[in-house]
């Protein structure tokens, strides 16, 4: 758990291992051997087996990322079931995943109001978590 209070300014958070380590070697990989290439150095199995890394680094990446999106869609809609009025409820499924994923950053008494706000106005991820007043942390993420 962090000291200082999430809010949309440090909700973000950076995996130094993936996104310094992984994707930078990667790239500092995929560049010396494009280099080779050009230079008539040989090393095309070089470049594709840099190319074929990057490739799985980032759609490992999205499988995570989209397994992760399922579970809080889950436990959102959950929530929801629980919070909302019935009038909202009902409306659950009309969230798209990037609404839903934003919406599980607002605090139990907002999330109605936000969620409102959302379904009239079509609301982007980013304008949902901007509108934000009180933020329920996600206090689980261990980097």
């Amino acid at each position: 758990m962090t000291a200082e209070p999430q809010t949309f300014a440090n909700h973000k958070r950076i995996d130094p291992w993936f996104h310094y380590a992984g994707l930078g070697l990667g790239l500092v990989v995929f560049v010396l051997a494009g280099v080779h290439v050009c230079r008539g150095l040989g090393g095309i199995n070089q470049l594709l087996i840099s190319v074929l890394l990057l490739v799985i680094l980032m759609r490992v990446r999205t499988y995570g990322l989209r397994v992760q999106d399922r579970v809080i869609r889950l436990e959102e809609t959950l929530r929801m079931q629980v919070i909302l009025p019935e009038a909202l409820r009902s409306r659950i499924q009309e969230l798209r995943t990037g609404q839903l994923v934003a919406l599980r950053f607002a605090s139990d008494g907002e999330l109605a109001a936000r969620m409102e706000e959302t379904l009239k106005e079509g609301l982007t991820a980013t304008a949902i978590k901007q509108r934000i007043q009180t933020w329920r942390p996600d206090n689980n993420l261990r980097v």
